[in-house]
């Protein structure tokens, strides 16, 4: 590709006119999520349900966005209770990440490279595949299928354990990738090692670095709750090993201590678990990409600088849908807790793909600009013509990937208190109107809220054990 971006420009404009159109739908999947955000924040949960399952394909191997809209239907599901068909989608959704697990990336970056991120295939997140296996869990938990549950929050642990290992072979084989197309290419290489665009983007992007990281790609929503099932199902060592580094993570949550110190006592011989209710709330909404532009310097010819613009995505963070639950239980007052900040676990893995995707588009931008400069040098009117349209082709496929799983919360909250002893909780979101709900008759109970804006009605599920 090389030989045609810069040894013959002509051919190289001829391929980008024939490819033109192909190019223009590098923006198609930013307004459909547009469309599904719109719908889902408006609380038409039914016309989310059909945009995402309109966007799914029918064929066997997955194409496109059907990763991430399989995510978005696999929430919209649970939260209208149909927990069978929530399911089935997060199955498909794992489905679809083991089939791009196992197919090489090879190619990938340098195809991007050539036109955007966007014509690769949503291949998904590791955020993504924990999230997918701790919903299937909850599930499963709901309908009482607990050998079930106990599956997916090993696969959720598992994959906690192995996406440090599998993220670092990633990056260094697109490293690899990239570092071979630079060394075909000098001013790549330059204008990948140029400081000028660093401090570019820290004036643009200050917050790009600027948080607190969870451990690698760890989810503490997952290992908490983990922690509650494993406590349960009467596995109290594993509960405690969970509980544990749960407490690391979330060090100033009084609540996980309280579960370590009483599963830890359950394990000395003193008490059991018994008459407890963990009140687990999934608040406002997580993060959305959107899309900046910043001009840079580019070396496209010996001596010759030129400023072109690259397309980026940065993390548009979004609202809580209020700052904690309160439960009234008997007399007291119990406030939920934060376990696990989804900005933060996006962020993290946000922070360390974005190296991978400034490479690519700077060196995208270098071919384009490189391939640009050599017709504008050719005196002659097809060259004129062909430098036209190697413009509009540069401006046709300069699209930052925004795709993202828009539907997951911003954070998980927790509080744990004593069954009521007239079995009715009262739950008031702050600023808003209460919430009377039933406990039936159990030893240990879970109340699971969801509140995704300031406006919504809150969804519930009460699990009994």
């Amino acid at each position: 590709m090389n030989g045609v971006r810069l040894g013959n420009p002509f051919l190289f404009a001829i391929l980008t006119l024939l490819n033109l159109p192909f190019f223009t739908g590098c923006n198609t999947p930013k307004g459909h999520l547009t469309t599904f955000n719109r719908h889902f924040e408006s609380l038409d949960y039914e016309s989310s349900a059909l945009f995402a399952q309109k966007k799914i394909s029918k064929r066997k191997n997955p194409k496109g966005e059907d990763l991430l809209w399989a995510l978005q239907l696999g929430t919209v599901e649970r939260i209208r209770k149909d927990y069978r068909k929530s399911t089935e989608c997060f199955d498909r959704a794992e489905d679809m990440l083991k089939y791009y697990d196992e197919q090489s990336k090879v190619g990938d970056a340098i195809g991007s490279t050539i036109a955007s991120d966007n014509v690769i295939p949503y291949r998904g997140e590791e955020y993504d595949g924990i999230m997918i296996n701790t919903y299937k869990a909850l599930n499963f938990m709901t309908e009482g299928e607990m050998d079930l549950a106990r599956v997916e929050f090993n696969r959720a642990l598992d994959r906690q354990r192995r996406a440090k290992e599998k993220f670092s072979k990633e990056i260094n084989k697109l490293k690899s990738e990239l570092e071979g197309e630079q060394q075909q290419d000098k001013f790549s290489q330059s204008n990948v090692e140029n400081p000028k665009t660093r401090e570019l983007l820290a004036q643009k992007y200050p917050n790009l670095y600027n948080f607190e990281a969870y451990p690698d790609f760890v989810n503490p929503f997952a290992t908490y709750l983990a922690g509650i099932y494993f406590s349960l199902v009467g596995d109290h060592s594993r509960a405690v090993d969970l509980l544990k580094e749960s407490c690391g993570m979330v060090a100033n949550n009084a609540y996980i201590a309280e579960d370590l110190s009483i599963i830890e006592g359950i394990l000395d011989g003193q008490g059991q678990l018994e008459d407890t209710v963990w009140l687990v709330f999934e608040n406002g909404l997580g993060p959305v990409k959107k899309e900046f532009r910043l001009d840079i310097p580019l070396f496209v010819a010996t001596n010759k600088v030129k400023y072109v613009g690259i397309a980026l995505p940065r993390l548009e963070f979004r609202d809580r849908a209020c700052p904690s639950l309160v439960a009234e239980v008997d007399g007291e007052r119990y406030e939920t807790c934060l376990v696990s900040d989804m900005d933060r676990v996006v962020q993290t893995e946000f922070s360390k793909d974005f190296t991978g995707i400034l490479m690519r588009a700077i060196i995208s931008a270098t071919a384009k600009a490189v391939a640009q400069y050599a017709l504008e040098e050719q005196n002659s009117n097809a060259g004129s013509i062909a430098s036209i349209l190697m413009a509009a082709y540069s401006f046709a496929s300069t699209a930052a990937d925004v795709r993202i799983w828009t539907s997951l919360p911003k954070d998980f909250q927790v509080a744990r208190f004593k069954k009521p002893k007239n079995g009715k909780l009262k739950i008031t979101p702050q600023g808003s109107i209460s919430l009377d709900i039933d406990i039936p008759a159990c030893n240990n109970a879970i109340v699971y809220v969801r509140i995704t804006t300031n406006q919504a009605v809150p969804a519930y599920e009460v699990m009994t054990f």
